[in-house]
């Protein structure tokens, strides 16, 4: 079998959970993998499955502007195409805000937010640049439930999947048609995976320490639903590559997997709204007198996707 013909993918953070699947499924499914993560040893694996004409693992840490680089000089070397990049890298901190050093939060969104996005621009030149035109592109930033609704004792993990699905929604709308390129937003919610066990742990400062704070209480319950995540980390890779046969066009923004995460996004969505029609009089007494209020809705409704 040739392979001159087929897809290849770049996928971040690969070293285990959604990513390794996401590697083992597009290789199985007979693409092309460009694999990277900080620890290239993980994957030797796939060495005696697949050969370099499938498989290519490059060491990347998604902070080091270096490595990016080089990553996609030997994608190009290598493959000298690129169709689909899966921003998955990525860890959390947890903690209460005040209890998480700031040079470690700004790490977590260097990691979250600032390495996506130095790989999603190098991808959309690279795009444009090489391999077949015309065909459809894609670009996945693997955000979070807690990329739409913010989580206690993960506010800067939910800062930097914030910042990541605002980026990735105002990217979208620049790019030219012509290209046939999406940059969509996945947000995965619970998964049998490592992410919470390998969760960087602070302690609560003495005064979120009492049994009826918020948090005190937020930390029994999520040690509780990560015995019980409702996530097949198998189905979601099956479920990307589905969307990456989706024309580019026909994508929505951003879509949810898992169950738990459909319906965190449903509620928030919805009590977003509400909170919209409830405090409308107050929100609109703000305007400038005389202001044509339909026309302003009628243009926002317009340019919303």
């Amino acid at each position: 079998m040739t392979y001159g013909d087929t897809r290849v993918w770049f996928i971040t953070g690969s070293s285990s959970g959604l990513g390794k699947c996401f590697v083992e499924a597009v290789l199985a499914g007979g693409e092309r993998v460009v694999a990277t993560l900080r620890k290239p040893e993980a994957l030797a694996y796939l060495k005696n499955k697949y050969t370099p004409e499938q498989l290519l693992i490059q060491k990347l840490d998604v902070v080091d502007d270096e490595q990016i680089e080089a990553a996609f000089a030997a994608t190009k070397e290598h493959f000298g195409r690129l169709d689909v990049v899966v921003n998955n890298a990525g860890y959390g901190l947890f903690g209460e805000a005040e209890g998480v050093p700031l040079d470690e939060a700004r790490v977590q969104v260097e990691v979250l937010f600032w390495g996506p996005v130095k790989i999603s621009l190098k991808a959309l030149k690279f795009f444009r640049e090489n391999g077949p035109q015309g065909q459809n592109k894609y670009i996945f930033n693997i955000s979070s439930a807690g990329g739409y609704n913010g989580t206690p004792c993960l506010a800067f993990y939910s800062a930097g999947k914030f910042a990541l699905e605002g980026f990735t929604e105002a990217l979208n709308k620049e790019l030219h048609p012509s290209w046939n390129t999406k940059a969509m937003i996945i947000e995965p919610g619970g998964f049998e995976t490592r992410w919470a066990a390998d969760l960087h742990h602070h302690p609560p400062p003495s005064v979120y320490s009492a049994p009826d704070a918020p948090t005190s209480q937020w930390r029994v319950t999520r040690k509780d639903s990560e015995k019980t995540s409702s996530g097949n980390p198998e189905k979601a890779a099956a479920a990307l590559i589905k969307l990456s046969h989706v024309p580019a066009n026909e994508l929505p923004t951003r879509i949810q997997f898992g169950t738990d995460s459909w319906a965190m996004v449903k509620a928030k969505a919805e009590a977003t709204v509400r909170d919209a029609v409830k405090w409308s009089e107050l929100s609109q007494s703000t305007n400038k007198d005389g202001v044509d209020k339909e026309a302003i809705v009628g243009f926002i409704n317009s340019i919303v996707q």
